[in-house]
């Protein structure tokens, strides 16, 4: 990793979009600070395409798709989509009549089955591995199950370890945040999910423009991101993760958290300007 001073300025100047993740990226102490929320708006003023992708569920997403200047909230790692519409003859945002467009992409039948098989994994793990919760956003989750492993309590790393186990051995997808362990049925996850979000919003394929666009994150269900994308940034809080990522950043900010998304979309406005 190299400090971000180090993004050359042609780079910076070539981006025309940021994806990023939301907890620990753009919140700190679980809330988006006024300075992450004024770095989104001063993207969109400079024109960018700005998408947050999260492992939160799509309940937990919905008021921050409405009120956060992004094009799009991609949730539950990759498997449903949330974005702004406006309703037909009504005016525009300013007059607060904002509704929210939903895309899966699962269809509703294998929804429903994983669903319930979900059920009985947690159910599992809530048994077998002690000291587990639920995460406190569960109601909110239609596609994926999560439970808490730092947000309001702790889970060692054998516990840890020992729930990614039984998720894997259930046949499901599993991935560690830097509050949850989150798990799932399908081939989704955040990658597949921004390249799905491109082609659905934008009408274009995120493969042939990946040095348009930077990717910041804070922990290991940022790799497949970190790999990804040429232009890659991690908070400074990243460094809790690092002895577990195979793929790291190519660099990383002063900042932590909220500052350090702030930091990123500092550097990319200045450079447009030159």
């Amino acid at each position: 990793m190299q400090a971000l001073s180090a993004w050359p300025l042609e780079a910076r100047q070539g981006i025309t979009g940021v994806f990023t993740d939301i907890d620990d990226t753009l919140t700190t102490d679980g809330a988006i600070t006024p300075d992450a929320l004024a770095a989104l708006g001063a993207l969109k003023s400079t024109g960018l395409h700005v998408i947050a992708i999260t492992g939160r569920p799509v309940g937990w997403s919905e008021p921050f798709a409405l009120q956060w200047p992004v094009d799009a909230i991609v949730a539950e790692n990759g498997a449903v989509s949330l974005q702004t519409m406006h309703r037909k003859g009504l005016q525009p945002p300013a007059s607060g009549h904002l509704l929210l467009s939903k895309l899966y992409q699962q269809d509703e039948v294998t929804r429903a089955f994983n669903y319930a098989r979900m059920q009985q994994v947690g159910a599992r793990i809530l048994r077998e591995v002690p000291g587990t919760l639920l995460a406190q956003d569960s109601p909110g989750r239609e596609t994926d199950m999560a439970i808490d492993h730092s947000e309001f309590t702790y889970l060692p790393p054998e516990a840890i370890a020992c729930v990614v186990g039984i998720m894997q051995s259930e046949g499901m997808t599993a991935t560690v945040s830097s509050i949850h362990i989150n798990g799932w049925f399908g081939a989704h996850n955040k990658l597949e999910g921004a390249r799905w979000i491109t082609r659905k919003l934008l009408g274009r394929e995120l493969d042939a423009e990946m040095d348009h666009w930077v990717y910041v994150g804070d922990s290991t269900n940022d790799q497949l991101m970190f790999e990804a994308f040429p232009n890659s940034v991690g908070v400074a809080n990243i460094a809790r993760f690092l002895p577990e990522l195979t793929h790291k950043p190519r660099y990383v900010t002063q900042g932590a958290r909220g500052a350090g998304f702030a930091e990123v979309a500092r550097l990319i406005c200045l450079s447009r300007r030159i």
